[in-house]
């Protein structure tokens, strides 16, 4: 596991925790339309760069390092170039191998970049626009787009509002029966406010409150399974490694063989005085974006800004780089340092990709990970932010194959498939691209359903969105909808949910998933 510390110049411990980490047993809101399948989650489914500056072309500064080599190997010591305090990395791997080294911090991302194309058209690259932080149609992280790395710091978490308290408290006594007298839980809760500034929800209160911010997510169609959303209260657990140690064992704890759950789990929230940790990457498993000189990329263009950053902070890239590399985790501690963690190849669980009809599919080599676990949107509950709560459902068909291999932006398939097809592609009359993206879809669907892995189809999902929105109605409570996100992104106007109107998105509902925090941290 490879860890990164800020503090430049100065070792670091190894990065497993020092004590063991408890792993209780055992949402779906997402940036994306993630829905479950066919079952309950208990239950589921079969710019350009400036002119460098003239200063720039004398020679640079070094200091000496320590390389501390293999056992067995002699110690060394090299010369590297000095960069400044604020551009450092410490870089702490485990042992047998150990090193400290300063790492300059890469420069920005040019405002496009080509994607290189293996398989059938192998050495063909494509022009495509830069990452945007999402999608600019439907909004932040629809095609799972990354913020680009800058230098933003988190507000400081301020005292919690009893009134936001009270309120919460409300509605779960209007909807579940605690033991305690709301009374007396009320005034339980304002004391520890006055004393502190914050307050610590029962687990009742966690689960009740985590399953309700899925059900007001309105971006999100999946909400039908809100109450079989499984929670992990980690709430005890500030440190990074903890952090990244317990986010693998939620993938793990989610995946079940390809069974997959619908989890949360929640670590320690923002307190005055005392930030939550956060985890920067958008979703615990991310593919990389390597550019290469020439400004082609490898793997997912998308991510190609939060690859360099954590590049520049010590993550070595694969060599040689890969299409479907695994992104490192980047999770910033209470004292607002962060450090890196690899994930362990057995903790995410992928699907090979082939087509019912076509063998050629599978020698394209193309594969995605089961569980689409979001994991930078704060959790708001009673007034208490958990900064750190990733979620996960299942995928829909059409995020997958209309959406992250599809989208131009991402990993733009469509032409070597329409090749591949046999299609016309010298008119955008010949529908083409259309008729490329239903194969993709169908060739998702096929892989998922022959290794037993859960994954939804967006005509049985927004059926079932609709059913939802009935059982919301009979209970007298309004379902906040927006349609851009629910439609699905292939043949939206096919499925019910196309064809009427909803109650606005409410961004005052509570509880809540949060606007992403930023991916930066020192």
């Amino acid at each position: 596991m490879t860890t990164v510390d800020p503090a430049a110049n100065t070792p670091s411990a190894p990065a497993g925790p020092t004590r063991p980490v408890r792993r209780p047993d055992g949402f779906r809101p997402s940036p994306t339309p993630r829905s479950p399948g066919t079952a309950p989650a208990d239950t589921p489914p079969a710019p350009p760069r400036p002119a460098p500056d003239a200063s720039a072309t004398a020679e640079p500064p070094t200091e000496v390092v320590t390389v501390v080599p293999p056992a067995g190997a002699a110690e060394a010591t090299t010369a590297v170039t000095a960069v400044p305090p604020e551009a450092q990395a410490t870089v702490a791997t485990p042992l047998p191998e150990r090193a400290t080294v300063a790492v300059p911090l890469r420069e920005p991302v040019p405002p496009t970049v080509r994607v290189a194309v293996d398989g059938p058209g192998a050495g063909a690259t494509t022009v495509v626009p830069a990452a945007r932080p999402g999608c600019p149609v439907t909004g932040h992280g629809r095609s799972g787009g990354h913020p680009p790395p800058g230098g933003s710091v988190d507000p400081a978490p301020g005292p919690v509002d009893p009134a936001a308290a009270e309120a919460f408290l409300e509605q779960v006594y209007a909807e579940t029966e605690p033991e305690v007298p709301f009374a007396d839980r009320l005034h339980q809760v304002r004391g520890e406010i006055d004393r502190t500034g914050t307050y610590r929800h029962t687990t009742h209160e966690l689960e009740f409150g985590a399953r309700i911010a899925w059900r007001n997510s309105a971006r999100c169609i999946g909400r039908f399974y809100w109450k079989s959303l499984q929670v992990r209260d980690l709430r005890r657990l500030h440190d990074p490694a903890d952090v990244a140690q317990e986010s693998i064992g939620h993938l793990r704890a989610a995946t079940r063989g390809g069974k997959i759950r619908s989890t949360m789990t929640v670590f320690a929230p923002d307190a005055p005085g005392r930030p939550g940790p956060r985890i920067r990457n958008d979703q615990l498993v991310r593919y990389a974006g390597h550019r290469a000189p020439d400004g082609s990329v490898i793997g997912d263009p998308a991510q190609v800004g939060f690859t360099d950053h954590v590049a520049a902070l010590g993550w070595p890239r694969p060599q040689p780089p890969g299409r479907f590399d695994v992104l490192p985790l980047l999770v910033t501690g209470p004292d607002g340092r962060s450090r890196l963690f690899d994930v362990p190849p057995d903790a995410v669980h992928e699907v090979p990709l082939r087509h019912p009809e076509h063998p050629w599919f599978a020698r394209l080599g193309l594969r995605w990970h089961s569980v689409p676990a979001i994991s930078n949107m704060p959790l708001e509950i009673g007034g208490v932010t958990y900064p750190a709560a990733p979620f996960n459902g299942w995928y829909l068909d059409t995020e997958i194959g209309a959406r992250n291999l599809a989208d131009r932006e991402r990993y733009d398939l469509l032409p070597e498939i329409a090749r591949g097809l046999g299609l016309d592609t010298c008119s955008e009359r010949t529908l083409w691209r259309d008729r490329a993206v239903v194969e993709v879809v169908r060739a998702v669907l096929h892989s998922f359903d022959t290794d037993g892995v859960t994954i939804a189809d967006h005509h049985t999902e927004a059926e079932r969105f609709l059913r939802h929105l009935a059982k919301e109605e009979s209970a007298g409570r309004r379902c906040p909808t927006d349609w851009s996100w629910i439609v699905p992104p292939m043949s939206g106007a096919l499925t019910p949910v196309f064809h009427r109107y909803y109650d606005e998105p409410d961004p005052a509902l509570r509880p809540a998933f949060l606007e992403p925090h930023g991916p930066a941290g020192p």
